[in-house]
């Protein structure tokens, strides 16, 4: 059986592998996992259809896609606008990632918070709802009159994800910001303003555990994880505990980390690249043979049955 990785998810706002053909692989925190890369990474294809070519994409890249793919799934992203008439109501969001870390985005209604938890939101709050275009002219409005980025790179996401202010101040700065925005003028007319409430997704990464693995107790002066792994080879083995999770990110904890209180250990995996692999399943204790980037301070066997997950 073939385990091809198709990315991590978060349904019901819990972390989970997903693979090509619906499976997937749980991940509750405090797991031992293990896997290794086989073979060659190839394209995901687009808008659910596989790749025609089965093309090989380079390992580092974010986005397992060849140029053919990339072209089509983009012509008919809404990031894009490459669907203005989208008859889908949409939200306009704040987006919290750490002190000073904002951003502004939209996203489809029926999806919820699905859009958040993918981004590394640590907390987040609604401004508007209405039809995709107003959305849009709303949010580009948001950037112009507050300052208030669409992107947020994961560096600055992950350099501070150890050190946030306790949950009452992420609400406070998601406030302040919402409030100076509802009170703009240029809203478009079809788009309805959403009274503030904060969301917080601290408990759902696993963040405190995070906080605890890296034997953090201030806000400075702490290095948050020893380095990201991103790119897989084939062969290469990445294994260790299972300590927190956000966005498309995973906290591991190596053999030893636990050894002394901030004696390191914990190192990212971005999931992204982890896309268009097939996995197979490694030693818990197998450590980390793929190439991983030096991170900066922050500022399987089986018994012969059928297998139900990787790990």
């Amino acid at each position: 059986m073939e385990w091809r990785c198709a990315g991590l998810g978060w349904p019901d706002g819990r972390p989970v592998l997903r693979w090509a053909g619906g499976r997937r692989s749980a991940l509750p925190y405090g797991k031992a996992i293990g896997f290794r890369a086989v073979g060659e990474r190839r394209c995901v294809g687009a808008r659910g259809n596989p790749c025609p070519h089965r093309a090989v994409v380079p390992g580092r890249t974010t986005q397992a896609r060849c140029p053919e793919c990339a072209r089509l799934d983009r012509a008919f992203s809404v990031a894009a606008d490459g669907v203005p008439d989208d008859p889908r109501t949409y939200r306009v969001y704040l987006a919290w990632f750490g002190p000073g870390l904002l951003k502004v985005g939209i996203t489809a209604q029926e999806r919820g918070s699905a859009r958040l938890l993918e981004q590394g939101a640590v907390a987040f709050c609604w401004l508007g709802r209405g039809p995709l275009m107003a959305a849009r002219r709303t949010e580009e409005l948001l950037r112009s009159a507050l300052g208030v980025p669409d992107r947020v790179s994961y560096d600055k996401k992950r350099s501070v994800r150890t050190a946030l202010p306790e949950r009452a101040e992420r609400a406070g700065e998601l406030a302040e910001l919402h409030r100076r925005a509802v009170a703009l003028d240029g809203w478009a007319e079809t788009l309805e303003r959403v009274a503030f409430e904060a969301v917080d997704h601290a408990e759902a990464f696993g963040l405190p555990g995070l906080r605890a693995a890296t034997g953090v107790r201030a806000v400075t002066g702490f290095r948050a994880s020893t380095g990201v792994v991103r790119e897989l080879v084939d062969g290469g083995t990445v294994a260790g505990r299972l300590v927190a999770a956000a966005g498309p990110d995973l906290y591991l904890a190596g053999a030893g980390a636990e050894a002394a209180e901030g004696a390191g250990g914990v190192f990212v995996v971005d999931a992204r690249v982890l896309v268009g692999w097939e996995l197979a399943r490694a030693d818990a204790g197998a450590g980390v043979t793929v190439p991983v980037r030096a991170v900066p301070d922050g500022g399987g066997g089986g018994s012969g049955a059928e297998q139900e997950g990787l790990f």
